[in-house]
């Protein structure tokens, strides 16, 4: 995305002569102007998902946004973070002692609404706390994290819900793209086990010919699907509604992981619920 955008650095331009946050119109503005600098991509509109706050940065308004755009006859939605304070506004406000971007702090909370039966993997609904996570199951440092949040949830059910929101990297794993797929009709048939195999599949994950990946998966799993199931439109938008998400949720990364509403940036914040 770094080709099709450039945040504002230091500069920042005045918005209002009270100070006060800008509206949709004046926010169009600035995008068009400093975020937004490929012409071949339109800008359509922007979502302001939350206004918040930094303990750090008296004074500062933050704004999460979404960025509505069209590129290469593709919509797309990018997250972006605004400081406003005084009538101005930039992408990002960096601490000159320690070098701290508050830009990498802030995350929106999650909605009630992303914590519904069907991301419900393990735990019960009713547990004492939520954890939500967004994963690829082909990016190292997932393999590395959701399965401990996996155990955790089936060991300490009534402390931890499990919330799981497919996130494919394509760029980098090409084969996430049909092994999410997969792992999406293993848990609408109640087939949790299969999602968490999947942590541990061996396969090249720039592999894309589903000849291969089938059988591989079932090899592993025990679970088989057909291409035609693979590719059934309702799965297919499944998917693209977790990427969506991700999108609303300012998350291009994996994993990423929520505990009670809140990002939990170090990924472990989970050990100390069971504790």
């Amino acid at each position: 995305m770094s080709k099709l955008l450039t945040s504002t650095l230091i500069a920042t331009i005045a918005l209002s002569a009270n100070g006060t946050v800008p509206d949709k119109k004046q926010l169009l503005k600035y995008i068009k102007r400093n975020v937004v600098k490929n012409p071949q991509v339109k800008v359509n509109g922007v979502t302001v998902i939350e206004e918040t706050t930094h303990k750090d940065l008296p004074g500062w308004t933050i704004l999460l946004t979404t960025m509505d755009l069209t590129y290469q006859n593709r919509e797309i939605h990018v997250p972006e973070t605004m400081f406003i304070k005084d009538g101005l506004i930039t992408g990002r406000l960096v601490n000159m002692k320690n070098g701290r971007d508050y830009r990498n702090d802030i995350k929106p909370s999650v909605p009630e609404s992303m914590y519904d039966d069907a991301h419900l993997l393990f735990g019960n609904k009713n547990a004492k706390h939520k954890v939500l996570v967004f994963s690829d199951p082909m990016c190292p440092f997932c393999q590395e994290v959701v399965p401990e949040i996996m155990k955790a949830a089936k060991a300490h059910p009534d402390t931890i819900a499990l919330y799981y929101y497919h996130l494919p990297l394509l760029r980098i794993h090409p084969i996430s793209k049909y092994l999410t797929r997969i792992m999406h009709i293993a848990q609408e048939e109640g087939k949790t086990d299969v999602v968490e195999k999947m942590y541990t599949l061996k396969l090249d994950p720039r592999v894309v010919d589903l000849k291969t990946i089938l059988p591989a998966v079932k090899k592993h799993t025990g679970f088989a699907v057909t291409e035609a199931q693979v590719n059934d439109k309702k799965v297919v938008e499944a998917i693209k509604k977790d990427e969506d998400a991700a999108a609303k949720m300012m998350v291009s990364g994996t994993p990423t992981v929520y505990i009670d509403g809140k990002w939990d940036k170090m990924r472990d914040g989970y050990k100390k619920l069971v504790k």
